[in-house]
C-alpha cells in the first residue's frame, strides 16, 4: 500500500498537491519549521533534492506548527521564508498536523513505519525524515537530529533511488 493512497494535501501555495506524482520516484518526506533550531537542515535538504532530482527523487517539505509553535507563519511567509533564507527550490505542502486527532492523513500512514531504533508513532519534532520508495512504501525512517546529508539518509536515498 502506498503511503500517498487516498491523501488529500495542498500545495504551499494553494490548490491540490497531487501526490499520486510521486509513484515510481523517490521521495524525503520531511516535517518542517522556520523558527527551530533544526531550520539550518534545509540548506542539507536543497543539496539533496538538487543532486538526486535527475535520478527521479524530490524532497517534500510539510510545514507543522505543533511543536513549540516553531512554524506560525502564514502559507506566502513560509514560502518566502524558505526561498529567501535558503533558496528552497523542493515542492512544499500546506501547513498540517503530524500528531494528534487532527494528525493528517499522510502522517497516519508514515507514523507506522519505524527507525533504526526502532521508534514507531508520534514525531518527535521538526524534519522527522521519511525516505519513500517508488512504490510509495516508506524505506527508512529517521530521527530529527539526524542531518540530511548523513551516510545514512543518503544510503536510504541512493538505495530508493527508480532503476
Amino acid at each position: 500500500m502506498s503511503v500517498y493512497d487516498a491523501v488529500e494535501i495542498d500545495r504551499l501555495q494553494g490548490g491540490p498537491a497531487d501526490l499520486s506524482q510521486y509513484l515510481g520516484k523517490a521521495v524525503l518526506i520531511v516535517n518542517v519549521a522556520s523558527k527551530c533550531g533544526l531550520t539550518p537542515q534545509y540548506e542539507g535538504l536543497e543539496r539533496l533534492h538538487e543532486t538526486y532530482a535527475a535520478r527521479g527523487f524530490t524532497v517534500l517539505g510539510v510545514p507543522c506548527n505543533q511543536f513549540m509553535g516553531q512554524e506560525p507563519g502564514t502559507s506566502e511567509e513560509i514560502a518566502e521564508f524558505c526561498s529567501a533564507t535558503y533558496g528552497v527550490t523542493f515542492p512544499m505542502t500546506e501547513k498540517v498536523d503530524v500528531n494528534g486527532e487532527s494528525r493528517h492523513a499522510l502522517y497516519r500512514n508514515l507514523v507506522t513505519a519505524a527507525d533504526a531504533e526502532g521508534h514507531t508513532g508520534d514525531i518527535r519534532w521538526n524534519f522527522e525524515k521519511f525516505v519513500i520508495s517508488p512504490d510509495g512504501t516508506v524505506a527508512a525512517r529517521f530521527s530529527p537530529q539526524t542531518e540530511p546529508e548523513s551516510p545514512e539518509v543518503i544510503s536510504a536515498i541512493e538505495a530508493a533511488l527508480p532503476a
